[in-house]
């Protein structure tokens, strides 16, 4: 089968990782560690599994953070190379095996690309696992696949960029009619989106902060209304498509993200009812801010902006993957007692006092919020045209592109 799969070499990571910001031709071009192959088609590991034909897969920023070399080397030991990447996808079932229930073959799918305990055959399963926090394994390891925390960073089972992969029965989720592909190929970072959205409790006098309005800011913006949240929402972005986006999500003002810090932090503390004291040296020290703040960029200049137009008592939510990030003064962390917390991947959530699966709850706000998620999708590529794929992901400001996706298999 075809597929794009990922080869990691030391030579081609210092080159893209040292080179790669000031050539950025180099992502795209032989260096890159990511090619179209004819690979084996994945076997089924045990008669619990089940064959996916994506139809379409998106490119997550973790992906893009992988291929470029940005991401830190901290999960390295979790994959198992090399791997066809991609964890975003909505498909069709080809193949079941003979201890599959509930799944049939020509079922419509999105994945739930954690490989925790279940997914492996792991008994007893880790304690994280008991309690349906699959995506916090401890065992990604161990078991009936090679290391991998997701799907699209295994070795055994194929991912999204490739025209088959394997999944577990548990992690098969059947799309409701009515529910578009181009809506459904979204419900793995809407299912993200909505984990960080409810790590805060927000009242109606509230305000909430989301930095950065690509795929998962914009899906941040979307799960925190769609969770029910009744608090002003100002958001910062970068470029004009962001900007009516974000409106169209919910947002109810939008603050610019470029500019010297004296010209953006007046501007910020403005809107977020927030006062700037000018130090001797260094960034100023904000009184003030938000009641949470989702950082959904993790960059250096996000977290250290974030982490200090959080007022007293509030929240930081890190939401976006971090790369390497230095530089950021955590004293406001300490000095304003912040709360803070990380939001990865999905998991048991409580909503209206009933606790529920992130991806059912994805699913079914899907119905309402589908049509109005679907402008974030750009028009597919062909897996034969992932180098012009990858261009629009990281030039979204000329691309004016959201979500970048693949179209793999083309009957839906």
């Amino acid at each position: 089968m075809r597929a794009l799969q990922y080869r990691r070499s030391i030579t081609r990571y210092l080159l893209l990782k040292f080179l790669g910001p000031r050539i950025r031709r180099l992502y795209t071009s032989s260096v890159s560690p990511l090619a179209l192959r004819d690979v084996g088609e994945p076997v089924l590991p045990t008669a619990q599994w089940v064959r996916i034909a994506p139809r379409l897969a998106g490119i997550c920023g973790s992906d893009l953070g992988t291929i470029c070399a940005k991401n830190s080397p901290y999960l390295a030991p979790v994959t198992s190379l090399p791997f066809v990447m991609g964890h975003e996808l909505v498909g069709r079932v080809t193949e079941i095996g003979r201890e599959v229930t509930d799944i049939r073959v020509g079922d419509r799918v999105v994945l739930h690309p954690a490989l925790g305990c279940k997914a492996r055959g792991i008994t007893p399963m880790c304690e994280a696992c008991r309690v349906d926090r699959d995506a916090l394994c401890r065992n990604v390891r161990r078991g009936d696949v090679s290391a991998g925390i997701q799907t699209g960073f295994c070795r055994d089972t194929g991912g999204a960029f490739g025209e088959s992969l394997v999944a577990h029965q548990s992690q098969v989720y059947s799309v409701p009619e009515g529910i578009s592909d181009t809506a459904a190929v979204l419900c793995e970072p809407f299912a993200c989106a909505l984990h960080g959205a409810l790590q805060v409790t927000l009242a109606k006098d509230d305000t909430a902060l989301v930095i950065g309005c690509g795929s998962i800011g914009l899906l941040t913006i979307a799960a925190l209304r769609a969770s029910g949240c009744q608090a002003r929402i100002v958001v910062v972005a970068k470029y004009d498509h962001q900007k009516e986006h974000a409106l169209a999500m919910g947002a109810d003002e939008v603050l610019e993200s470029g500019g010297g810090v004296a010209r953006r932090y007046a501007v910020w503390a403005k809107s977020l009812d927030a006062e700037v004291c000018d130090p001797e040296l260094g960034k100023p020290l904000v009184l003030g801010g938000a009641s949470a703040v989702f950082d959904c960029v993790a960059a250096s200049a996000t977290l250290d902006d974030g982490l200090r137009f959080t007022k007293s008592g509030g929240t930081f939510v890190l939401v976006g993957m971090p790369g390497l990030p230095s530089g950021v003064d955590w004293t406001p962390l300490w000095y304003q007692e912040t709360t803070l917390k990380a939001a990865y991947a999905y998991g048991p959530e409580n909503l209206g006092g009933v606790t529920r699966d992130t991806f059912d709850i994805a699913l079914e706000q899907l119905h309402t919020w589908g049509p109005k998620l679907e402008p974030l999708v750009g028009t597919p590529f062909e897996l034969a045209d992932y180098r012009e794929a990858l261009r629009c992901a990281l030039t979204t400001g000329r691309s004016r592109s959201v979500k970048t996706v693949f179209i793999v298999n083309d009957r839906g």
